[in-house]
């Protein structure tokens, strides 16, 4: 659906140019609901308003199905139209047709506060060409599709958080499109609201067929709706897979942070900082073991602790479905002899189960 090559985007700077995307690469299949995460610099929301392009990217190329593809070269834009070869200098006739199958929808809503849902949602259908019955029968069947109906006439001022994203959705879908573009959708909104408006994505996802790009630093938004991630850094994309797969074997540090800060697991080093007897009463090997689909359901723990006669204390405990798929994390001691503990951990990989052991707060090398 959405094709990304080698996007560069640069700002320039007093002293110096940033490069905000570098030379970012990704393949977004159709109906897929696709999360991009970092932190705030990593370039996440950059990349996708140059799906768009309301960032104008230096170099590289996006290629959207049914549309085609637009080119950046030195700054400059190019247009191949679907099965075309030859490219043409892009015009805003190109950029307008691109837009209309390009719903977006912010942090901060951006709805005209002087105008009612009704008018904010029809204002996306001002210049459509819809005669003004087209314009209400649409508005309501995207209120509808909303759960707003309600709230017609209301302003924004009288609408909670949730309320005013879901009029931002419904204004974002007024044109049909494919593909809806979510930069940091649910950040503004309370933990109930958020949940909220991500099952209306899914459920929008699922019932329109619509392909969306989720921007976000929350790793739970992604884990709870996405089919796949990636994790951007200083500009580039360091890893990508689906969630279940990143989540069960992040290879990367920033990637580690993110996935621990979802699942509780990183208050380890927490208690390591604060000298908790719940790891310093224990000689033992400090260490923690995921659990994938082919391990979850072993009673693995106590065959482990017979078998090796070693003494094994859970510190901390996680488990959660992904994609329908189970997830399980422990972070627990081992305590014996170092020839028993360290033939313990040997078996557990054996059983397809993750073992990193800890020190001081790291994984040990």
């Amino acid at each position: 659906m959405i094709w990304i090559h080698e996007i560069t985007k640069v700002f320039q700077g007093k002293e110096t140019d940033v490069h905000a995307v570098n030379g970012v690469s990704l393949s977004i299949a159709k109906g897929e609901i696709y999360g991009i995460v970092g932190y705030s610099g990593a370039g996440k929301s950059t990349l996708v308003r140059c799906i768009n392009f309301l960032e104008k990217p230096e170099r590289g190329s996006i290629r959207v199905e049914g549309f085609g593809q637009i080119e950046a070269r030195d700054g400059r834009l190019y247009y191949s139209g679907e099965g075309q070869e030859a490219s043409v200098p892009v015009t805003e006739k190109h950029l307008k047709q691109l837009r209309q199958g390009i719903g977006m929808i912010f942090q901060h809503f951006n709805l005209m506060d002087r105008s009612t849902v009704f008018e904010n949602v029809a204002y996306a259908l001002k210049y459509s060409g819809m005669k003004k019955p087209g314009i209400r029968e649409r508005v309501l069947e995207l209120l509808d599709l909303v759960d707003l109906r309600d709230k017609v006439n209301a302003y924004p001022s009288e609408l909670s958080g949730g309320q005013k994203q879901r009029v931002a959705i419904a204004r974002a879908l007024a044109n049909h499109p494919q593909i809806l573009l979510s930069d940091e959708a649910t950040s503004a909104l309370d933990p109930e609201a958020t949940e909220s408006i991500l099952k209306l994505l899914k459920d929008l996802n699922q019932r329109l067929g619509l392909t969306i790009v989720l921007i976000t630093h929350e790793m739970a938004v992604v884990k709870a709706i996405c089919d796949r991630m990636a994790v951007m850094e200083k500009g580039r994309v360091v890893e990508e897979g689906s969630v279940y797969d990143v989540f069960s074997d992040p290879q990367q540090t920033i990637t580690r942070h993110f996935v621990e800060s979802a699942s509780g697991l990183g208050n380890v080093h927490k208690l390591i900082e604060s000298g908790s007897p719940l790891i310093g009463s224990s000689n033992g090997v400090l260490v923690k073991c995921i659990y994938g689909r082919e391990s979850v359901g072993d009673a693995l723990i106590s065959e482990v602790s017979r078998r090796f006669g070693v003494n094994m204390n859970i510190v901390l405990a996680n488990v959660e479905l992904l994609q329908d798929s189970p997830l399980g994390g422990l972070i627990m001691t081992i305590a014996g002899r170092p020839e028993d503990v360290e033939a313990a951990i040997r078996y557990m990989r054996e059983c397809k189960v993750k073992v990193e052991v800890i020190d001081n707060g790291r994984v040990a090398e």
